[in-house]
């Protein structure tokens, strides 16, 4: 077939590979100017699928209203609050009942474990070199956060996760770099998850996809869905639109917009999340791998010769407004566990400040598969785990596509599930 992708993230250029290993045509049409330029861009780089599970949880909303007002908060309100972010926090709130929980927790996390053991074959067979460090680890500051992450840790026993409760002399041996003037009560060590760098890794995949025949038209902005010819789309500035066989809707953002008019309201919103990327000063001041402080939610991870800080969830306001105390809340937690670690401002080094929109269902699990018109497939609504989940969602898209079954079972992850 000839088939259009509308999007160069992570979750498009995997689509377009994996629909060029099947023997496709491919063209990928993306507004930016190169491949995973926004959401994709800085994100923490975990893959850790035990912990992908949605936002949409028991007891959320709570933790969510107790946290708007502090200075650390990992959950924050932006001003001003749309029509459409009211209404997305309002679908958001019904999600958070336990059955639902249930079933989309079991669907990401299906989800997320395929998604690795496909990451690792694309790598293994293409011999993709890109930053990659074995390893995570979730910090426990105090008694509290360690009664706090038990359910989570009986998620992990439950999906036959591999991890340890560690002390903190045990978790210092495995990341000797730590603070010594942070005190801490421990944490959680899951040496089969590991940290690696999205973006390098879409834009290696990207190669691939054009050695395979993929062609990408970078700033060139799909305008518009024909109505009439679903498989076709009309670019910005061109008079006449293009013909495809199918049409995949990878687009972020962006997608909600481009299938309204098509009669397809798909509830997703901007989550912003911030991280900061400094050089590593001394390697030995470094993390070795990824961490998160469970208490204020930010991940630090070491990406080859530099540190990436990330976290906060922001909802409301703009991508273009960054919020100083989310930024500030990232220095402070390098701060205070490796404070050696990274060339910072201060020392005359540049210091990558970032804040991305993560598309975002309110339920938690994406879109994948047939959009029930015909031509029309979507892969969108990753949110924070687009990375996580992009390898297998992609293939479990392509065998789609194809009138095959997935390698996994997909109930609950079609365009379905929104109309329930």
């Amino acid at each position: 077939m000839k088939i259009a992708v509308i999007g160069a993230g992570i979750i498009g250029i995997t689509t377009a590979y994996e629909l060029a290993v099947d023997g496709h045509e491919v063209t990928v049409f993306e507004r930016r100017g190169a491949a995973a330029e926004e959401t994709s861009f800085a994100n923490a780089g975990v893959v850790a699928p035990g912990y992908v599970t949605p936002w949409a949880a028991p007891g959320m909303p709570g933790k969510v209203i107790s946290h708007l007002l502090s200075r650390h908060a990992p959950v924050k309100l932006g001003l001003p609050l749309s029509a459409g972010d009211l209404a997305w926090m309002w679908k958001w709130f019904r999600a958070c009942k336990l059955e639902t929980y249930l079933a989309n927790r079991a669907r990401m996390q299906r989800l997320a474990f395929y998604s690795r053991e496909r990451l690792h074959q694309i790598t293994e067979t293409l011999q993709l070199d890109y930053d990659r460090s074995p390893g995570y680890m979730v910090l426990l500051r105090s008694e509290k956060d360690s009664r706090l992450v038990q359910p989570g840790l009986q998620v992990l026993r439950d999906a036959g996760v591999a991890f340890r409760e560690i002390n903190a002399d045990e978790t210092r041996k495995i990341e000797p770099a730590l603070n010594p003037d942070t005190p801490f009560m421990g944490a959680v060590h899951l040496p089969n998850d590991e940290v690696a760098n999205c973006r390098q890794f879409a834009l290696l995949l990207k190669n691939e996809a054009q050695r395979l025949g993929v062609k990408f038209e970078f700033n060139t902005t799909v305008a518009q869905v024909e109505r009439a010819q679903t498989a076709s789309i009309l670019i910005a500035g061109e008079t006449a639109p293009r013909h495809f066989d199918a049409l995949v809707m990878c687009a972020g953002l962006a997608s909600a917009r481009l299938l309204r008019p098509l009669g397809l309201k798909i509830p997703m919103a901007a989550v912003y999340g911030y991280s900061i990327s400094a050089p590593i000063r001394e390697p030995l001041n470094a993390p070795r791998s990824a961490l998160m402080d469970e208490r204020y939610k930010v991940a630090i991870s070491r990406l080859g010769n530099r540190v990436r800080v990330a976290g906060s969830a922001e909802i409301g306001g703009s991508l273009a407004a960054k919020r100083a105390s989310s930024i500030q809340t990232l220095y402070k937690v390098l701060h205070d566990w490796f404070p050696g670690a990274a060339q910072l401002a201060s020392t005359g080094a540049s210091v990558q400040e970032w804040k991305g929109a993560r598309p975002m269902l309110p339920d938690g699990p994406p879109i994948i598969g047939a959009s029930g018109i015909a031509g029309l497939w979507l892969n969108l609504g990753h949110g924070s785990s687009g990375w996580a989940l992009s390898c297998g969602s992609a293939r479990a898209l392509a065998d789609a596509m194809q009138g095959r079954a997935a390698d996994i079972d997909m109930d609950g992850l079609d365009v379905s599930r929104l109309a329930r």
